[in-house]
C-alpha cells in the first residue's frame, strides 16, 4: 500500500545502511537511502493531492500490537489532511537533505553510518505523525528523541557533541515525563489510547474535576497541560528550549532536519492532533499561547547578537516556533501548521545555505571571521536572500510576497483577533518580527558583504559547493518563494474549513476565523511595518555605519551580556538543578558507597580475609605440628573443664 510505503521505505533504507554498509560501501548506502527518501517524497505528493485536497480520510490497520487487559491496540496508519501536510513535510525536507548530505558529509569515514541515523530519524517522524493511536505516536515520539541523540552525538570523539547530545536527551525527558503522564491519564479516563475513541469521549468528560491536595482540578486541563509539557520539550519552549542551540554541534544536514522537518515541529503536531481535547481546556490553551509569546519573544532577543552562524538561525527556529504555538493557543490550528508548512523550507534553506557558507569557509561558523563572499559564492548568497526575503515576510500586501509573508501575517492577525490581555501575544509577536528581521539581515551583511574578516588564505580558496548540495538549495528557494501563494486560501482562507475536515476540531466557542476577518487594517500592515524597520536598522548598524554594532554593545554592555548569555538560562539551570545533583551524586558515592558499602560491607570482608591470612601461615604441611596442635587443644579443653568443676565429683 501507498500509505506504509511511505513510511517503511526510510525504514527499509536505514536497516540496509545501518546492517550492511560496511559490506555493500558507502556510495551504494548513499545511493540507497537517498532514493528510497525521493521515492517516500514523491508518493507523499501523491497522498496530498488525493487526501488533503481530496477532502479524504483513510485508517489502515497493518497488525494487532499490543493486547493487555483493557489496554487493545493495533498499529495503524491515520491519513488525514493533517497526516497528509506531514507527510510531505518530513519526505520532501528529509529526501533534499539527504542529497545534500552526499555533498557535505563526502570526507567523513562514518557516512554510512550517518545516512542511517538520517533515514532512521525520517521513519520516526512518519511513525509519529500517520499514528492512529497515543501508543505509536508515544514510539515515534520517542524514537525522534533517539534519532536526534545519535545525530546531534554523530561525532562522538568531539567532548562537545557528547555534552549536547546529553543534554538534548536529559532535557527531553523532563518533558517527555509529562507526556507520559499525559498519555496514562488519557487511558485511565477513558480506557482507550485510541484517538477517535478519545475524541469522541472527550466532551463527555468537559468540566469534570477530579480531587487533588484538598482541590478541584479540572480532567482535561490537567491532561492538555502534561501533553504539553512534552510539547515544551521537543518543540524546545522556553524554559525547555536549552538543547536547541547546542544540537548546532551535529553535522547542519542534522541542524536542517531537526529544524525544518522532524523533531521540533513534532510537539506544534501533536496540539494540532489533539485539538479536540485541548479544545476543551480553554486554560490549558491560554498557557499554550502565553509560552509561545514568551518564546517568539526571548528567542528573537538572543538571536539579534549572536555571531555563530548556525546559532542565529537556530534560534530563529525557536522563535517560529514560539509563532505556531500561539496560532494553535488560540484556535487557529491552520494558521500554526500553514506556519509550520513554510517554515519547513525556508528554515531547511538557510540552514543548508550556512552549511554551504561553512564549507567554502573550511568549516568557519563565526560571522565575525566572514564577510564579502557574495562574489565568491553568488548562487548560496541568492538561497540565502531568498531564505531571509521568507523568513522575514517580505512581500506586497494584498499583492503577493514569499512564504512567510503569508504565514507569519496570519499568526499575527489571528493573535489580534484572540484579543488577549493588553493584547501581549500580538504586540509579542510583531516586536519578534521587528527583531526577526534584524537578525536574519544582519546574518546577510556580516556573511556577504562589507571586507572580507577572514584570513587571505580561507578566503583565496572559498569557493561554491557541489551539485549534490546546490540543487537542494535551489529546490528548496523555489519552495520559500511560493509556497505561501500557492496554498493559502486552502491552510487558512476560504477553503480552510473544507480542506480540514475532520482532521482539526473547533469547538463551538471557537470563532477565531470569524474574527479574523474583522480586524482592522492596520493589524495586517504591522508586521509588514516591523519588517522594514528591522531591515533598516540592519543597514544602518552593518552597511551604512559598521561602527554601530561595538559602540552599541559598549553602551548597552550589560544588556549586550545578557543577551549574548542567553538570558543566563544555562547558568541558573547549573545552579539550580546540575550542581544540586552533582552534589548528591558525590555524596551518594563518598558517604553511601565509600563509607557505608566499602567501609562496613567490604571492611568486614577485609577482615575476615585478614584473620584467614593468619590463620593459613599456621598450615605448615608437617604431621607433628598438626599433633602438637590438637594435643594443646585437648589440654586446654581439659582446663576449662576442671575449671568450672564439671569434673568435680569424678576426683573426688
Amino acid at each position: 500500500m501507498i500509505y506504509a510505503a511511505i513510511v517503511l521505505l526510510p525504514l527499509a533504507g536505514a536497516l540496509i545502511a545501518g546492517l550492511f554498509g560496511r559490506v555493500i560501501g558507502d556510495r551504494p548506502s548513499e545511493i540507497i537511502t537517498t532514493s528510497f527518501l525521493f521515492l517516500a517524497a514523491a508518493l507523499a505528493w501523491i497522498v496530498f493531492f488525493q487526501v488533503a485536497l481530496g477532502h479524504e480520510t483513510h485508517t489502515i490497520t497493518l497488525f494487532r500490537w499490543i493486547t493487555s487487559g483493557e489496554l487493545d491496540t493495533s498499529w495503524a496508519l491515520k491519513v488525514d489532511t493533517l497526516t497528509a501536510v506531514m507527510l510531505v513535510v518530513v519526505t520532501t525536507v528529509s529526501s533534499l537533505v539527504h542529497l545534500y548530505s552526499i555533498g557535505y558529509m563526502h570526507e567523513d569515514d562514518s557516512r554510512t553510518r550517518f545516512f542511517a541515523y538520517l533515514s532512521l530519524f525520517t521513519f520516526a517522524m512518519l511513525t509519529l505523525v500517520t499514528s492512529d493511536n497515543l501508543v505509536q505516536m508515544f514510539f515515534g515520539w520517542e524514537g525522534v528523541g533517539l534519532a536526534s541523540y545519535l545525530l546531534i552525538g554523530f561525532w562522538y570523539k568531539k567532548p562537545a557533541a557528547n555534552a549536547a547530545a546529553i543534554k538534548a536527551f536529559v532535557v527531553n525527558r523532563v518533558g517527555d515525563f509529562g507526556f507520559a503522564l499525559g498519555i496514562f491519564g488519557l487511558f485511565y479516563v477513558f480506557r482507550t489510547v485510541n484517538f477517535e475513541a478519545i475524541f469522541a469521549a472527550a466532551p463527555g468528560a468537559a468540566g469534570k474535576t477530579f480531587l487533588f491536595a484538598g482541590y478541584n482540578v479540572d480532567i482535561l486541563t490537567t491532561l492538555s497541560l502534561l501533553l504539553f509539557m512534552g510539547a515544551m520539550g521537543k518543540s524546545a519552549q522556553f524554559l525547555l528550549h536549552t538543547w536547541l542551540p547546542d544540537a548546532m554541534e551535529g553535522p547542519t544536514p542534522v541542524s536542517a532536519l531537526i529544524h525544518a522537518a522532524t523533531m521540533v515541529t513534532a510537539g506544534v503536531f501533536m496540539v494540532a492532533r489533539l485539538s479536540p481535547i485541548f479544545e476543551f481546556a480553554p486554560d490549558a490553551l491560554k498557557f499554550v499561547t502565553m509560552i509561545g509569546a514568551v518564546t517568539a519573544f526571548f528567542a528573537a532577543t538572543v538571536a539579534l547578537v549572536q555571531n555563530d552562524i548556525k546559532r542565529v538561525v537556530a534560534y530563529s527556529t525557536c522563535s517560529q516556533l514560539g509563532y505556531m504555538f500561539v496560532a494553535c493557543g488560540i484556535g487557529a490550528y491552520g494558521a500554526g501548521i500553514f506556519h509550520l508548512f513554510t517554515h519547513a523550507f525556508f528554515k531547511a534553506l538557510l540552514f543548508l545555505g550556512s552549511g554551504s557558507v561553512i564549507h567554502a569557509m573550511h568549516h568557519e561558523q563565526d560571522m565575525r571571521a566572514m564577510g564579502g563572499l557574495r562574489k565568491k559564492i553568488p548562487w548560496t548568497f541568492a538561497a540565502m536572500v531568498i531564505g531571509t526575503l521568507a523568513i522575514t515576510g517580505v512581500g506586497i500586501p494584498h499583492v503577493t510576497g514569499f512564504a512567510g509573508f503569508y504565514s507569519k501575517d496570519a499568526i499575527i492577525e489571528a493573535a489580534y483577533a484572540a484579543n488577549t490581555p493588553n493584547n501581549y501575544a500580538f504586540w509579542l509577536l510583531v516586536i519578534g518580527a521587528l527583531m526577526t528581521a534584524f537578525y536574519s539581515w544582519r546574518l546577510i551583511f556580516m556573511t556577504f558583504y562589507g571586507e572580507t574578516r577572514a584570513d587571505h588564505h580561507t578566503y583565496e580558496h572559498a569557493h561554491e559547493s557541489p551539485a549534490t548540495m546546490m540543487v537542494p538549495l535551489a529546490v528548496l528557494s523555489i519552495g520559500a518563494t511560493f509556497a505561501g501563494v500557492v496554498f493559502i486560501s486552502y491552510f487558512v482562507g476560504s477553503n480552510e474549513q473544507a480542506f480540514w475536515g475532520s482532521a482539526i476540531f473547533r469547538g463551538e466557542h471557537n470563532h477565531i476565523l470569524h474574527n479574523m476577518e474583522e480586524v482592522p487594517g492596520w493589524v495586517g500592515l504591522s508586521s509588514f511595518v516591523a519588517m522594514l524597520i528591522g531591515f533598516v536598522i540592519a543597514w544602518v548598524y552593518y552597511i551604512a555605519a559598521p561602527w554601530l554594532p561595538a559602540a552599541t554593545a559598549r553602551a548597552f554592555r550589560p544588556l549586550y551580556l545578557f543577551l549574548l548569555n542567553k538570558w543566563y538560562f544555562d547558568e541558573l539551570y547549573d545552579f539550580i538543578f546540575v550542581r544540586p545533583a552533582f552534589a548528591i551524586g558525590r555524596f551518594l558515592w563518598k558517604g553511601g558507597d565509600g563509607a557505608v558499602i566499602d567501609g562496613a560491607i567490604d571492611g568486614t570482608a577485609a577482615g575476615v580475609g585478614r584473620v584467614t591470612a593468619r590463620v593459613v601461615r599456621l598450615q605448615t604441611g608437617y604431621l607433628y605440628h598438626y599433633a602438637f596442635a590438637m594435643l594443646v587443644g585437648v589440654a586446654a579443653i581439659l582446663t576449662w573443664l576442671t575449671y568450672n568443676g564439671l569434673f568435680g565429683g569424678a576426683l573426688k
